[in-house]
């Protein structure tokens, strides 16, 4: 847990962090959030987590409560404060506090809360087992693609794959196609080693750690494809992965029981496993 949080403006100790209960934020889910990874004290693609979050807060029309460098600057202090060197900072942006009421508020200033603790490495052995993924209908709205704090299908969803003895679920549209997972994006690698991921529309949130999975694919001459891969798709597919910030790469061994591929991680996603590590570590 942070042992000190930066609120509306004031560094504080955990326990006497709170925002008022008229921020838009409790009250209508009125605001956008980030996670970083930090690793060795420094954070990981710091530019473009910021540059997702200015687009939705344009997206909502919320005024950015700071710069860019002083946000920097606040995210560092908030990392040192907490004496963390491996793990996450995140931050949430509100509309902020108004009375009650569902249109914009003629006046309100938008509250930065920023938090930052430490995080256990990922233990080796899912990596190296993979993890189960289940399959769930996509109840959420139709702009997934804004980093919301509207998150409220997605616990649903993962509480639904900690009941089946899963790790994460994949939700699933209307036509049957996979969007993403409740806190990861998904891939599929076909027999041809074609790796196929959703493209970043508005049905799922562009991640971060998709992005340079992305670019660590084209880098080392695989054929990415980004397109909707169906459900009958996945769990035909040799491998399968998901991605996030919080997880980097877990390999997907089997879809709603049914093995993915020999049932067992595959080359490929131990492959891009390894360069994204490789990645992370990079940062300076």
């Amino acid at each position: 847990m942070s042992r000190v949080a930066y609120v509306d403006g004031q560094y504080l100790p955990n326990r006497l962090a709170a925002v008022h209960i008229e921020d838009r934020g409790y009250q209508f889910a009125d605001g956008v959030y980030e996670v970083l990874a930090v690793v060795r004290g420094h954070l990981v693609d710091e530019g473009p987590h910021l540059v997702r979050l200015a687009r939705s807060l344009s997206e909502l029309r919320i005024p950015s409560p700071m710069s860019d460098s002083a946000l920097k600057i606040v995210m560092r202090e908030t990392v040192r404060r907490n004496g963390v060197r491996d793990g996450i900072v995140y931050l949430q942006i509100t509309r902020g506090v108004a009375p009650r009421d569902h249109a914009f508020p003629k006046a309100a200033t938008p509250v930065l809360v920023v938090t930052s603790r430490r995080r256990r490495p990922t233990d080796p052995r899912i990596a190296d087992d993979g993890i189960a993924v289940i399959t769930i209908p996509d109840i959420r709205w139709q702009r997934c693609d804004i980093k919301s704090v509207a998150l409220l299908p997605n616990v649903l969803g993962k509480q639904l794959a900690k009941e089946a003895g899963a790790y994460e679920a994949w939700q699933v549209d209307q036509d049957g196609r996979v969007t993403e997972g409740t806190s990861t994006n998904a891939w599929i690698v076909t027999a041809e080693r074609i790796v196929i991921t959703r493209q970043a529309d508005s049905a799922i949130l562009n991640g971060i750690t998709r992005l340079a999975v992305s670019e660590i694919i084209r880098g080392e001459g695989y054929n990415l494809v980004e397109r909707p891969f169906t459900v009958g798709e996945a769990k035909a597919a040799s491998e399968a992965f998901l991605t996030s910030t919080t997880v980097d790469l877990l390999p997907v061994i089997s879809i709603d029981r049914d093995p993915v591929g020999n049932g067992a991680p595959g080359p490929l996603s131990r492959r891009l496993l390894e360069c994204y590590l490789a990645h992370t570590a990079a940062v300076p």
